[in-house]
């Protein structure tokens, strides 16, 4: 089992920067692949980003492709979200998510969840 820990949201104005961390503690961190996603009021929960467990590989929903940046560091057992050029739109409950398959696009694709940490863009 993974414990996943999400940290760094906050209010920011339109236009400026985030970055979030996400914690793991439990089974080997490498063994899993993440992910972040996003659920803003009254919508359904969306896919973010998603990185696989060596690193390599990136994926990126369209709405952030550019100015978000998904990292994770094996070592410290984190995954990150590099939020840019943050928009009202970007406003959401992120979730990160741990995966022992690969760096999916479905909810479904994931076992475990953080709590979230919530993302409040001004205009």
């Amino acid at each position: 089992q993974v414990q996943l820990v999400e940290s760094g949201g906050g209010l920011v104005q339109a236009g400026g920067s985030l970055r979030l961390s996400c914690a793991a503690s439990g089974r080997t961190f490498t063994s899993y692949a993440m992910g972040w996603f996003r659920q803003a009021p009254g919508k359904e929960r969306e896919f973010v980003a998603a990185i696989s467990w060596n690193n390599i590989n990136t994926y990126y929903a369209d709405s952030v492709k550019g100015r978000f940046t998904i990292s994770r560091d094996n070592a410290k057992n984190a995954v990150y979200l590099q939020m840019n050029s943050l928009s009202p739109e970007d406003t959401a409950v992120y979730y990160c998510a741990a995966s022992s398959r690969y760096p999916g696009q479905r909810g479904n694709d994931y076992r475990y969840w953080g709590q979230g940490t919530q993302v409040t863009v001004s205009s």
